[in-house]
């Protein structure tokens, strides 16, 4: 079931931020957001959290300069996901405008998995003979990888976010916003954001050592690009940090200056640069990136990031456009399957959903388990097979309210021999169960899902903002709207009304076409993937949309869900 709701918002702090210059509406979302001082909308560089905060990051920073001074060879080992890439790319570019000599390395995820692993740090030694490893959103779990690389005499320095588990690496430094006793006030920066910190510190100690001055120090804003669409691809939350690195990239991009790779990508997604938001990143650039890990190999999509070749760059984004249409046609057989095996699925008795086909491809298990997730709003695990013949390799999603790794800790505590390894965050996580134990986990999943999920916690809601006076129905509030920085943990805006429905139709069998009417107004509306017909009177919750046709620009809403009234 599923219940609109309207955020609360606190009058008098919407009332402080209007009278400090911000815009009525937007004075009201932000308070509703948990906004309480228009400083926390401050977008320039300067109002970043300093970097001596975050943990060893100035020891990294004293290591690296060392390592770049006496020309040891560095060594990334990326993880195969848009962050991982970005990170990559942020990682190469940065640390060779410090004078690095590095290279990098990225595991193809079918053969070797996730992190650090002893054999990835065998293939590492073996391929590019480092000196010193650096890991990009990843490293935090890799115990045993850390050991052997340390066994090998290779020094590792890990830059990761993800949670750590009971034991922390015996890498030389490690910097990680989540490990304990860190101060960084911001525990959601992503593994780009991360590298990022790492080089702003790299840079610092350089300058101090006389590397460089002020005026002629390597310019990093150059990186902020990869920074935000690897920021806003991982889903992390946009806390007031996060939205200063977004906004950064984004200014860049809307004026041109970005790697070629990024305008290669928005070319191949068909959007526009100068008009990026942050759902451009999400939906368009990111899946495309994404695509490579999924169904290919990263180290296309990295390729993409770093070359400076613009016909390079465009024939990458054109192949990885090309392999995400493929990713598309294997998710949606994937969904029909799952649609087939859930057929008898009761949402009422159950509080998780566990799915496995044979057939199923182990890159794109994340995407089905996503989709099935907003569709029974239940948190997820789709597996598919590991390759070995013996294990089977799974990916969640979850819902509000329950921390996905945290559960898959719960369950291996009570049953240590239940699961292969596991990681994550709290709405997603990987792990490795032997085939034959799917029944024994599909049980003891539920069982946590059934003690920590009440009725209500099952129940969507669909969070929004209210309704929106009439005078704001504009192209020119709708593009107000679109220059703000929106995303996870700071929503874009939904509205909700009760209309009138005056006309509705089906276009290509699946997307119904509207006209709303309210106080004698009429908007044009639609709802993707929604087919089946409205009552006369509705409730819509939607969002804006500045629709242009024939040079024309009107505003359009797009149903995010509408019930009788």
């Amino acid at each position: 079931m599923t219940r609109i709701a309207i955020r609360p918002c606190n009058f008098r702090t919407a009332e402080m931020l209007r009278q400090s210059g911000i815009h009525p509406v937007l004075a009201r979302l932000f308070a509703s957001r948990g906004l309480t001082d228009a400083r926390e909308l401050a977008s320039e560089l300067s109002s970043l959290i300093p970097p001596a905060s975050l943990t060893h990051v100035e020891a990294a920073a004293v290591y690296l300069a060392d390592a770049i001074g006496a020309g040891k060879k560095l060594v990334i080992v990326a993880d195969y996901d848009c962050d991982g890439a970005t990170a990559c790319a942020v990682a190469l570019r940065g640390l060779r405008m410090l004078g690095a000599k590095v290279d990098y390395i990225v595991p193809n995820r079918f053969e070797y998995g996730y992190g650090l692993t002893p054999e990835i740090v065998a293939l590492t030694v073996r391929e590019k003979s480092p000196d010193v490893i650096v890991t990009v959103d990843n490293g935090i779990a890799s115990i045993d990888g850390v050991a052997e690389a340390n066994r090998r005499g290779i020094d590792v320095v890990v830059t990761d976010h993800h949670l750590p588990g009971d034991k922390l690496p015996d890498a030389r430094v490690i910097v990680n916003p989540n490990q304990p006793n860190c101060g960084f006030t911001s525990k959601n920066l992503a593994g780009v954001g991360v590298m990022f910190y790492v080089l702003l510190a790299l840079r610092a100690e350089m300058r101090k050592r006389g590397a460089f001055d002020a005026a002629s120090q390597p310019r990093l804003d150059a990186l902020l690009d990869l920074v935000a669409l690897g920021t806003v691809a991982d889903v992390v939350k946009l806390d007031a940090n996060n939205r200063i690195l977004v906004a950064q990239g984004l200014k860049r991009m809307r004026a041109g200056r970005m790697q070629p790779g990024i305008a290669a990508l928005f070319r191949a997604a068909g959007r526009e640069a100068r008009r990026a938001s942050p759902f451009d990143l999400g939906f368009g650039l990111g899946p495309r990136l994404n695509a490579a890990g999924r169904l290919a190999d990263m180290s296309l999509g990295i390729e993409c990031l770093t070359t400076d070749d613009e016909g390079r760059a465009w024939a990458i984004a054109h192949e990885l456009d090309t392999i995400n249409r493929d990713r598309r046609e294997i998710e949606s057989g994937m969904q029909d399957t799952a649609m087939a095996l859930l057929d008898d699925f009761d949402p009422a008795s159950r509080a998780t959903i566990t799915v496995f086909d044979e057939s199923w491809h182990q890159g794109v298990i994340g995407i089905v388990a996503s989709r099935l997730k907003d569709k029974f709003y239940r948190p997820t695990i789709t597996f598919a097979p590991a390759g070995d013949g013996v294990n089977i390799k799974g990916s969640g999603r979850s819902i509000a309210g329950f921390h996905l790794r945290d559960a898959l800790d719960l369950v291996s505590k009570r049953a240590p021999s239940l699961i292969e390894k596991f990681g994550g965050h709290a709405m997603a996580a990987g792990l490795t169960i032997r085939a034959d134990s799917l029944d024994a986990f599909t049980h003891a999943f539920e069982d946590v899902g059934r003690e920590w999920l009440s009725g209500s916690a099952l129940e969507r809601v669909i969070d929004t903002d209210g309704a929106l006076e009439d005078a704001y129905f504009t192209p020119h509030f709708v593009s107000l709207l679109d220059e703000q920085v929106w995303g996870q943990g700071f929503g874009a805006p939904v509205f909700c009304d009760s209309f009138r429905v005056v006309n509705q139709r089906v276009l290509k069998e699946k997307h119904l076409k509207l006209l709303l009417e309210k106080d004698g107004r009429r908007y044009d509306a639609i709802w993707f993937g929604h087919a089946d017909a409205l009552p006369e009177k509705a409730v819509v919750a939607f969002r804006l949309d500045n629709n242009e046709y024939n040079g024309v620009t009107k505003v359009q809403l797009l149903v995010e869900h509408a019930q009788g009234e």
